[in-house]
């Protein structure tokens, strides 16, 4: 019987293609990348990470609509109670805290002066700083506090270093029965994430963050109001970074007892 001859496998030569198609691919996927991050846009890149901050450092967070004043009826934590650290505990700080024993607001004539004065002896290492400023005008006293001490950027969860400071001036304020407007400030930089769609959000959050500090540490609800500004009132060009950091602030405006509120786009702001 003849012996069948095996047909011997014919042999690609040109499979080396395969690889040589996969790494031109991956050097244009490379190239693309490249050209990608060669142009940066400064708000969408601070947008990236302060969400990716959120995501993996931020606490668990609730849906529930943002409260301002009065506790809610279901009296479940709001989204800026949940982000200014409900169980956060007032950490030691330079400060002199308020003398017990002084008069009670409430009497005959304003409080303006002894407040104001309460502050600056309160908050004298900050104002040295620059990070606090007080002004005193007929109708009311304002206290700016510059952002940096409050917030990081293009956030509204209270830093704790921030935390001390606000129960200071909270332990000024429950002792008179002036009326408070805080506002909320921010830079004309442009941020859009699912919790601020706008600098619109983030400002009227990071005044409604100080408003719920407050109200847990002893100042009657009814006595204050949350307003955010946006980036519509700067008090500086936003063309450098000093003057967008000056931008970026939260201000109490404590109100004569004669004036329920101050008049919008009175004073500094």
């Amino acid at each position: 019987m003849a012996r069948k001859r095996r047909h011997e496998e014919h042999v690609n030569l040109e499979r080396w293609l395969v690889s040589y198609a996969d790494f031109i691919t991956l050097l244009f996927a490379f190239f693309v990348v490249m050209y990608a991050i060669s142009s940066v846009n400064e708000g969408k890149y601070r947008v990236l990470s302060d969400t990716l901050n959120e995501v993996f450092q931020s606490q668990p967070r609730t849906l529930q609509p943002i409260q301002v004043g009065e506790q809610g009826v279901s009296g479940d934590p709001s989204l800026i109670e949940a982000q200014s650290g409900t169980t956060a505990q007032p950490s030691p700080i330079d400060l002199q805290q308020p003398q017990s024993g002084q008069t009670e607001g409430g009497g005959e004539g304003d409080n303006l002066d002894q407040i104001a004065d309460d502050f600056y002896q309160a908050l004298t290492p900050l104002i040295e700083k620059d990070l606090i400023n007080i002004t005193r005008d007929e109708d009311w006293v304002e206290v700016e506090i510059n952002t940096s001490l409050l917030y990081s950027s293009g956030s509204a969860q209270l830093e704790d270093e921030a935390i001390p400071v606000l129960h200071s001036l909270a332990g000024i304020l429950q002792r008179y029965p002036n009326q408070i407007q805080v506002e909320g400030f921010t830079d004309n930089m442009p941020i859009s994430t699912y919790l601020f769609p706008s600098n619109w959000e983030l400002s009227a959050a990071r005044a409604a963050g100080v408003v719920h500090l407050f109200m847990r540490s002893g100042v009657q609800p009814e006595r204050m109001s949350a307003i955010g500004f946006g980036e519509f009132r700067p008090i500086a060009a936003n063309d450098s970074a000093e003057g967008r950091r000056k931008n970026r602030r939260v201000v109490l405006v404590i109100n004569s007892q004669q004036t329920d509120r101050r008049t919008i786009g009175g004073g500094r702001s």
